[in-house]
């Protein structure tokens, strides 16, 4: 049964009196159109950031389709590449909070292009840091990951103690967090890193090489194509829907708690989920509202390099300092997840 989470529901309140003006990098991916969605459904004015690599044009026009055309006119778009410092200077210009949610999101992709990631996720993420402090931006919310845990083995994360990374892409999410410390010490910019644990939910693109595991799974079942599974299975993951990253930033965007400012948190569930089991839930999911069809087992492949084998959140801090309380379960947010792929994928074929 879904959560609620009082205080957040308190400050999304505060937010309708009072609106401000934001911006989202990576507006057209999966988790900065879930934001978008909130921001403009809460009257807030935005600008959006995005060059399309990664994102795509649809998901706004999702948003939009669900938000209105009243509240749809908060919202400027501006098709740019957060890599282009001038770019950056623009649109944070006259800007209360970044949300800075750009990025090439993706593992096995940084591993066999480093240089990309690394020019989109450390350099662009230094270029929003710059320009947020030159325009004298209140605060910048960034995305992490939890990735940046590295080879750290205990269970589960806790965010003081990290390893060495293990994947490009990690090392970017770390140096995200060193840039953002330093800023914060040499120039009073407020910063909050987000660790996201794997994910999920709307608007998360299922097709492509390195597309998540939940929406690629789902879209394979329901179109009765093999689902592979890298390993023995036994890997396992904090699975942690939207509506839980959703609150986590606004609640980060808004905290009054100095205590809670120039930190990073774990947004997460704090509930670990084998593969196998995730294999299992999604195909039960999947059989009991689809009739007629059929779902093989998974075919199991080697592991991966660069994949992290445990991941647990401690979500500790996050509660204890910004009032984060989960909403969703995996099994709540699959619920809904599965709703809106089933939609989208039958639509498409």
């Amino acid at each position: 049964m879904k959560l609620t989470n009082p205080f957040y529901e308190k400050v999304c309140s505060e937010l309708e009196k009072e609106p401000r003006r934001w911006l989202i990098t990576g507006v057209g991916g999966f988790i900065g159109s879930n934001l978008l969605e909130k921001l403009l459904g809460l009257g807030q004015s935005v600008v959006g950031l995005d060059n399309f690599s990664t994102g795509k044009k649809e998901n706004l026009t999702q948003v939009q389709n669900i938000v209105g055309e009243k509240k749809w006119k908060n919202f400027n778009f501006i098709e740019a590449d957060l890599r282009d410092l001038d770019v950056c200077r623009a649109v944070c210009a006259d800007v209360d909070i970044v949300l800075h949610q750009g990025a090439i999101g993706s593992v096995p992709r940084s591993v066999e292009f480093p240089a990309d990631s690394h020019a989109s996720n450390a350099t662009g993420t230094l270029n929003i840091f710059i320009a947020a402090k030159e325009k004298k931006v209140k605060r910048v919310v960034y995305a992490s990951s939890s990735s940046v845990y590295g080879d750290e083995p205990s269970l589960p994360k806790v965010e003081d103690r990290i390893g060495k990374p293990l994947s490009p892409y990690a090392a970017t999410k770390l140096f995200n967090e060193i840039y953002a410390e330093i800023f914060s010490r040499l120039y009073g910019l407020e910063l909050i890193g987000l660790r996201y644990f794997n994910v999920f939910g709307p608007r998360q693109d299922p097709e492509g090489a390195y597309a998540a595991v939940i929406p690629k799974w789902i879209a394979a079942m329901l179109k009765n194509e093999p689902v592979y599974i890298y390993g023995d299975g036994e890997t396992s993951r904090d699975f942690c829907y939207i509506a839980n990253v959703v609150q986590t930033n606004i609640l980060a965007a808004t905290t009054t708690n100095s205590s809670a400012i120039n930190r990073a948190y774990n947004v997460a569930v704090g509930e670990r989920t084998t593969l196998n089991q995730l294999f299992a839930t999604l195909r039960e999911k999947l059989l009991k509202s689809t009739p007629g069809l059929t779902i093989n087992d998974p075919i199991y492949k080697d592991f991966r390099p660069g994949d992290i084998r445990h991941s647990l959140a401690d979500i500790t801090r996050a509660k204890s300092l910004l009032n984060y309380q989960p909403t969703h379960s995996i099994a709540d947010g699959l619920d809904e997840a599965l709703n809106w792929y089933k939609q989208t994928l039958l639509q498409s074929n």
